[in-house]
């Protein structure tokens, strides 16, 4: 029930985009908030807040793409079997309950157990899972592993993404470029010689300690989504059929190899604790199960 696969491949490409736009804004000069008399905030806040918002919406419009492309999903076109065929016509039946367009389904050959969706908007969606969740889930669980992806969906998540990491890309750039300034001149560089590439680079180093800290951000909004759609899923097939998948999904997480830390956060079913769970995309899954089962929904 993986948000965190459209967080990914979201923030992989908002970074990328945001990097090259300001590689290319740094090259030709082109900033505006550096004049001879200091830094110009309201120049920089403008500056900051369209390089943040432009990498956010492309890195938007693109995930479907990049979602396909990376994770070498096979589109259903024509249901090949009774396995395909059932996965469309559940999607298709809370994409009618949920009154949006029917969106893409795919599957993509992983033994994790494992769903997504992703798309720039309700009615332009892709929704897949992996090989292995098709293969360890019955059919209850992974009609509730589809509800709550749908409920992602249905929710707007992947805009709602979209908005919270451009105001965050906007402040981190703000911030960065400011507080290189800062140290520029409190080197005693005078206002002429800020701009250059000592400049550039502090730049580029505050922005990655700034972006990592504002990250927390995004990944504290995405545990709340979690909540979210799990409660959406369950208004959609019930509760008993998502709690289902929630616990499935939890006797899963024993076979995982607990010596793979530098992956614990990517995970859907990752159990981090202490500073490591801020950077986590989802909640403990019995926060996510006894969430539900005190949910006020049958």
């Amino acid at each position: 029930m993986s948000f965190i696969k459209r967080i990914f491949f979201f923030i992989l490409v908002n970074v990328a985009v945001i990097a090259i736009l300001m590689t290319i804004t740094s090259v030709f000069g082109i900033e505006p908030y550096l004049t001879p008399y200091g830094l110009n905030l309201t120049s920089l806040a403008i500056y900051a807040a369209i390089i943040g918002f432009t990498g956010s919406f492309i890195s938007l419009f693109l995930s479907k793409w990049m979602a396909k492309t990376m994770m070498g999903v096979k589109v259903i076109k024509h249901p090949g079997n009774h396995e395909e065929s059932k996965l469309v016509e559940i999607i298709s039946r809370l994409a009618q309950q949920g009154g949006f367009t029917m969106p893409e389904v795919g599957i993509y050959n992983s033994p994790e157990v494992n769903a997504f969706a992703t798309g720039w908007g309700k009615n332009h969606s892709l929704v897949a899972v992996s090989a292995g969740l098709l293969q360890e889930m019955d059919a209850n669980e992974i009609e509730g592993v589809l509800a709550h992806e749908m409920s992602h969906v249905a929710n707007g998540d992947m805009v709602t993404m979209t908005l919270i990491q451009g105001v965050v890309n906007t402040f981190v750039i703000f911030a960065a470029r400011a507080a290189a300034y800062a140290v520029q001149t409190a080197l005693g560089k005078d206002n002429e010689a800020v701009g250059g590439l000592s400049y550039w680079i502090t730049s580029i180093i505050f922005e990655i300690i700034f972006g990592i800290l504002a990250s927390t951000i995004v990944f504290w909004f995405s545990r709340r989504r979690e909540f979210a759609a799990d409660y959406g899923a369950a208004q959609f097939v019930g509760k008993q059929k998502m709690i289902a998948a929630l616990k499935r999904l939890q006797q899963l997480t024993d076979r995982i190899d607990p010596s793979q830390k530098s992956l614990a956060t990517m995970k859907i079913s990752d159990r981090p604790s202490g500073f490591m769970a801020l950077f986590s995309t989802h909640p403990r899954l019995e926060q996510r199960i006894e969430a539900l089962q005190k949910a006020m929904v049958s």
